[in-house]
């Protein structure tokens, strides 16, 4: 069986949930499915000497515009949180906490906490926005808010976010396909042509 795509994101990126949008069905097309794996922008950027793209002089009010544009030509909604980019530890750590028990619910979770954030504008850096959506996929608020604190949970995201690292993760969204990376919602095409070249 192929191996997963690997789907590497921070939930404050705005180009992160657009490719959130349409990177599940590029791959079922080409019989494969995809890892969701949240990692922390913050020490990538450390590492590589980088900044968030929004503090950058040009890039920053270019991005502002671009994003919106980028969902409007994809067909998905889009508002723009009033505060961003947040820091994703909240959750990020809710995703890593349930994938292992419960993937496909640690899936369904990350899409619905991107919507919440990009597609609908809602502030998800809070322990407590994080334990509402979640309620809403039927999980108790008191079980993820601790697992939130958790210090395993905690330690998990710090070893994914340095695993990525090590895997030449540099930015989001960033895609690995059988050891191959491409960085970028702008990118999708290319992975597709190389699903596709794989496939022949």
């Amino acid at each position: 069986m192929p191996s997963p795509i690997e789907f590497y994101f921070d939930f404050a990126s705005p180009y992160g949930y657009l490719a959130a949008t349409q990177i599940d069905a590029l791959a079922a097309r080409h019989g494969r499915t995809v890892a969701w794996k949240p990692v922390l922008l913050g020490p990538i950027l450390k590492h590589t000497g980088g900044q968030p793209n929004r503090a950058i002089p040009l890039r920053g009010p270019y991005m502002e515009a671009d994003a919106p544009r980028f969902a409007a030509y994809l067909g998905v909604p889009f508002t723009a949180p009033a505060q961003w980019p947040i820091a994703a530890l909240a959750p990020s750590r809710a995703v890593w906490w349930l994938a292992d028990r419960e993937p496909g619910k640690a899936h369904d979770l990350a899409a619905a906490l991107y919507d919440a954030h990009w597609g609908r504008g809602e502030d998800i850096a809070a322990p407590e926005a994080v334990t509402r959506i979640a309620a809403g996929l039927g999980l108790p608020e008191a079980e993820t808010a601790a697992a939130i604190q958790a210090p395993e949970v905690k330690d998990r995201l710090r070893a994914e976010t340095e695993a990525a690292m090590a895997k030449g993760v540099f930015g989001s969204p960033f895609f690995r396909l059988d050891g191959e990376g491409f960085w970028g919602a702008d990118r999708l095409d290319h992975l597709a042509w190389r699903l596709k070249a794989g496939a022949s």
